[in-house]
């Protein structure tokens, strides 16, 4: 066995390296290829900051925000124009800001309250323009907006109140639209002659794995994901005029979930799909060269973040999964890729955990694609049993994939195994292994996470009386699930922003989120109905305190718009009632996930105390790092050493 000895000689990882600020990240080049930008903080606080392409060390900020930070921005195709989205303290009322990169002068193009804001388009047809959607009329409804970027001017373009989505070309004219019907199905129309027609059905069944990605270059055809007639959905061309599809790309094991087109003809050049691994299928012949000289510079999955409209210039980065992501700018014409910097320096250096991805089956015999890590110095494999933490995704139509994960990291460094499992209803597999999970939310999707868990017992990798269940959103969900319907198989768990009642749930989604009610209510339960009440009261955790007998602590976000801070009121409370062990952390400044740094580290400082207490890995003290957060410890503080 690798032992003790090895483990003391590898230094605990602060959480100031893992989860303060990124020095860059979400980099992005103008469409001129002249200058990037990048997220870095500012006196602690992030922000967009900009630098010329082929000089990167005479870097600026452009936006000087000293609150939440900035995390989603875009370049205007003016080249001197960035457009950010900002709410506040997590609320998803987002409005849209656009600042002149030479100026530093911020418009608020949309400064109304209690609307979410949303871009659609943005082209370099009109470089000036920017289809936003927004909902200030009726605020179930998003109406579709023109806005001149330079001089903050609108024009409504159309007054919704029917549809969920809509794709628009690059004349910024709205072209298709969809809405969701009640039979679970989309209904697709297209705008004929000023008037909106509809077109196709795109069945229940494959509502989750089709939809359009971009127009031709001539507006006569566009690209999709479309798993109708198959399993995983294939690139497609469809036709507007015929309404045939061509099949452009498949993968038999994975949907193509997008790809990269050339960024002015609109050709398919990559299409993209993962299943372990991201896997590419190049499609044009003219960059084959290229992708080729961009394998032999650097190890780790390639992913070209932008693209100059002349197609000369890419911004390139590389993902390992025990190191920083690597960023380059690599020059077609000169064939030369030249590295820019790493998102985190602090990381270089550092021993880190190996992800290993391995097919776990299910019960019934579905393929669950999952992701092992092991302490670093384990060197792969464990002489005799770990504490292990089940590591669960949100949404729950997501995915866990292969890269650098700073919660993973953090974890394996104190000593734990690390199991992620794709439950089914997991995104990427095709659609039959996301209406799997139809109505199975606390049924058959945790089946997968016991079938995971038991597959690391029997490989000698998890210790049975010392695991724990770790997860946000849906996978809060889902550790609620786990302590109560199954605490023999858990010794703790830790729910953030988890779900506890799924009639509440439901019942407390933002207003604009109505036109997918439909979709919530065919695939998890119906809120509406005597049946569906029943049945969701089956499935919630909150329904089964009396069986939980290990400790819980929830973390949760008091302006969290999805999963309102009531889903962990009312379990923290009817656990305090039943006399169960439950620490309950709450960060009233934050929303669905934790975004500040100072409350990250307080929160995952919380959680490693815990974690430490019940499972028994390493653990750095808790020291100062609550106290420039602004966390309120609600309940069962004794229950965490040093938790004050």
């Amino acid at each position: 066995m690798l032992g003790g000895s090895i483990m003391a000689e590898s230094p605990l990882i602060s959480r100031e390296v893992l989860f303060g600020n990124p020095d860059r990240n979400n980099v992005d080049m103008s469409p001129d290829g002249q200058n990037i930008a990048f997220l870095a903080p500012l006196e602690g606080v992030l922000n967009i900051w900009v630098a010329p392409a082929d000089k990167t060390d005479q870097v600026r900020p452009v936006t000087h925000d000293t609150g939440r930070g900035i995390r989603q921005y875009v370049w205007a195709f003016t080249n001197q124009h960035i457009l950010y989205l900002q709410d506040s303290d997590g609320d998803e009322n987002w409005r849209i800001y656009a600042v002149e990169v030479n100026s530093g002068y911020v418009r608020n193009l949309t400064p109304f309250n209690k609307v979410n804001g949303r871009i659609l388009k943005l082209s370099d047809r009109r470089p000036e323009g920017a289809l936003l959607l927004l909902n200030d009329r009726d605020e179930k409804w998003h109406d579709a907006h023109l806005f001149n970027i330079t001089t903050g001017e609108s024009t409504l373009v159309f007054k919704n109140g029917l549809y969920r989505s809509f794709i628009a070309d690059d004349d910024l004219v709205l072209r298709l639209a969809t809405r969701l019907l009640d039979d679970g199905s989309s209904e697709v129309s297209r705008l004929t002659d000023g008037v909106w027609q509809p077109w196709f059905l795109i069945p229940e069944a494959d509502e989750k794995t089709t939809g359009f990605l971009t127009f031709d270059q001539g507006g006569q055809a566009v690209y999709m994901s479309d798993s109708r007639g198959r399993n995983t959905a294939a690139l497609v061309k469809l036709d507007l005029l015929t309404g045939q599809t061509e099949p452009v790309a498949q993968n038999p094991r994975a949907d193509i979930t997008g790809g990269f087109f050339h960024p002015t003809n609109k050709q398919p050049q990559i299409a993209r799909s993962t299943f372990l691994r991201q896997e590419w299928q190049v499609l044009d012949p003219a960059i084959k060269t290229d992708y080729q000289y961009l394998k032999s510079i650097s190890d780790g999955e390639i992913t070209i973040s932008s693209r100059s409209l002349d197609d000369r210039y890419w911004l390139v980065s590389f993902v390992v999964a025990n190191g920083p992501v690597r960023y380059y700018r690599y020059d077609r014409q000169g064939k030369k890729a030249e590295f820019l910097f790493v998102d985190r320096q602090a990381l270089e250096g550092l021993t880190l955990a190996e992800m290993q991805p391995v097919v776990i089956k299910s019960m019934d015999g579905l393929d669950l694609v999952s992701y092992l890590s092991l302490p670093p110095w384990m060197d792969g494999q464990s002489a005799k049993p770990l504490p292990m933490v089940v590591l669960v995704h949100g949404g729950p139509w997501n995915r866990d994939s292969f890269g650098l994960h700073t919660w993973v990291q953090w974890l394996a460094n104190r000593g734990y195994a690390v199991l992620q499992v794709n439950f089914r209803g997991s995104t990427g597999f095709g659609k039959d292994f996301i209406n799997a999970s139809i109505r199975q939310w606390g049924q058959a999707m945790h089946a997968d996470i016991l079938d995971g868990v038991q597959w690391a017992i029997n490989q000698g990798i998890a210790d049975p009386k010392r695991i724990g269940i770790f997860g946000g959103s849906y996978g809060g969900y889902e550790t609620l699930i786990a302590m109560t319907l199954s605490p023999e198989v858990f010794a703790c768990g830790v729910s953030m922003c988890g779900p506890s009642n799924l009639q509440t749930l439901l019942d407390s989604f933002p207003v604009y989120w109505g036109s997918a009610l439909r979709m919530w209510q065919n695939r998890v339960g119906n809120n509406t109905t005597e049946d569906g009440k029943v049945f969701l009261a089956l499935w919630s955790p909150l329904n089964h305190i009396q069986q939980i007998v290990h400790p819980l602590l929830i973390l949760q976000g008091g302006k969290d718009p999805r999963v309102t801070q009531k889903e962990a009121d009312q379990m923290a409370h009817a656990m305090k009632v039943q006399g169960a062990e439950c620490v309950y952390v709450l960060f009233p400044n934050e929303g669905h996930g934790f975004t500040r740094p100072e409350n990250q580290i307080a929160s995952f400082a919380a959680t490693e105390a815990f974690l430490a207490q019940y499972l028994g890995g390493r653990c750095e003290p808790i020291g100062d790092d609550l106290k420039k957060s602004s966390i309120q410890i609600v309940d069962g503080q004794e229950l965490i050493p040093g938790l004050q």
